[in-house]
C-alpha cells in the first residue's frame, strides 16, 4: 500500500516507517522541511502557507496522523500545554482539508491518541468499551483530537484512534528518564508505587498501527498497551532486575511535582488499560511482558 504519515520523523514515526517498509509498503512522509526521496520513502512539504501537498499525493491507500508537539519534552507550562493542544488541532485540520480535496479518498485514517483520555484510577480497568472520560488537560486534548479526526468519516473514510500507553523505546519517550536513576544506583519507587503503568514497546506500537491500517474491520478506539500493565513499584523493580541495579531509593511525589510540574502526573498517576480490540482481533505482541521489553531495550545499550 501507499501510506502517508504526518509526524513521520518523530520517535514513533521512525519506528513505524521502518515497520511499514519491511512489510513492503510505500511511505510518504509529510514534512515541514524539504527532503529528497530516499528509496521507498518520499517526502512532501506541508503546513507552510504556500504548501499544497494534495498536488503531490496522487493516490494513497491510508493516512496516519502522528503530528503534534511531544508531551514528553519540556515542562508543562501554560504555554507548552497550548502548543501541545494547538499543534494537534492545526495539523489535523490541515490533514482533513487534504483528505477532503483528494479525488480518490484513502480507505483509512489512523489517528494517534492516548490512554490519558481515561480517568486516573488505582482500581478501575479500562478497555475500548469504557465510556469514562477524564477532565484534565491531557484528556481534553485527546478527546478533542479524536473528535476532530472523526469528521472525515462523513467522507466515507474509516477512522481508527490508536490510544498509546507509555511508549518504551531508546530513541525517545519516557524510558531513558525512568532508567537513569537505576544506572546511577539510586533507582526506587516513584510516588506511592501503587499507580498503574500501562506501557508498550515502541516496536509493538508500530506493528499495532500497521495492523489497524491493514484490518478493514477495525475502527474507533484501539488501546495500544501491553496486555500486562504493572503497578509502578513492580515496574521499577523490573528495571532494577534487568539492569542488575538496586531498587531502594524512593522518590517522593513532592520531588517529582517540583521537578516536572503538571507533567509529573504521567508517572505519579496512571490507568489500568487493556488492549482488548487488538487481542480479540488476533494481534500478537512481540513484547507482551515488561521483562522481555526491557531485556530488548536495555541490554541493547550495554
Amino acid at each position: 500500500m501507499k501510506i502517508v504519515i504526518a509526524g513521520g520523523s518523530g520517535f514513533i514515526g521512525k519506528a513505524l516507517t521502518n515497520t511499514l517498509l519491511k512489510k513492503g509498503h510505500e511511505v510518504v512522509i509529510l514534512s515541514r522541511k524539504e527532503k529528497k526521496t530516499n528509496g521507498k520513502i518520499s517526502y512532501v512539504k506541508w503546513l507552510g502557507s504556500n504548501d499544497f501537498p494534495e498536488n503531490e499525493i496522487v493516490h494513497a491507500d491510508a493516512f496516519i496522523n502522528l503530528a503534534g508537539v511531544s508531551i514528553n519534552e519540556g515542562r508543562w507550562t501554560a504555554q507548552h500545554q497550548k502548543e501541545i493542544y494547538v499543534s494537534r488541532m492545526t495539523a489535523t485540520d490541515e490533514l482533513l482539508r487534504i483528505l477532503c480535496v483528494l479525488p480518490t479518498k484513502p480507505s483509512v485514517l489512523v489517528n494517534a491518541s492516548a490512554i490519558g483520555i481515561y480517568p486516573v484510577s488505582n482500581t478501575a480497568v479500562y478497555t475500548e468499551k469504557s465510556k469514562e472520560i477524564a477532565t484534565d488537560f491531557l484528556a481534553k486534548t485527546v478527546h478533542d483530537w479524536e473528535k476532530k479526526a472523526a469528521q472525515i468519516e462523513a467522507e466515507g473514510v474509516r477512522v481508527a484512534f490508536v490510544r498509546f500507553g507509555v511508549v518504551l523505546g531508546n530513541g525517545g519517550g519516557a524510558l531513558p528518564l525512568m532508567v537513569l536513576p537505576y544506572r546511577l544506583f539510586v533507582g526506587g519507587t516513584v510516588g506511592s508505587g501503587e499507580q498503574w503503568m500501562s506501557w508498550v514497546h515502541v516496536q509493538d506500537v508500530a506493528r499495532a498501527i500497521a495492523f489497524a491500517v491493514e484490518k478493514p474491520a477495525l475502527s474507533g478506539p484501539i488501546n495500544v498497551t501491553s496486555p500486562f500493565p504493572m503497578r509502578m513499584k513492580s515496574f521499577g523493580k523490573t528495571i532494577g532486575l534487568v539492569l542488575h541495579r538496586p531498587h531502594w531509593f524512593p522518590v517522593p511525589s513532592i520531588l517529582m511535582k517540583l521537578a516536572l510540574g503538571q507533567k509529573s502526573a504521567l508517572v505519579l498517576k496512571g490507568q489500568h488499560v487493556l488492549p482488548e480490540v487488538l487481542t480479540n482481533n488476533g494481534f500478537e505482541f512481540l513484547f507482551p511482558t515488561l521483562d522481555l521489553a526491557l531485556e530488548d531495550l536495555l541490554k541493547r545499550n550495554e
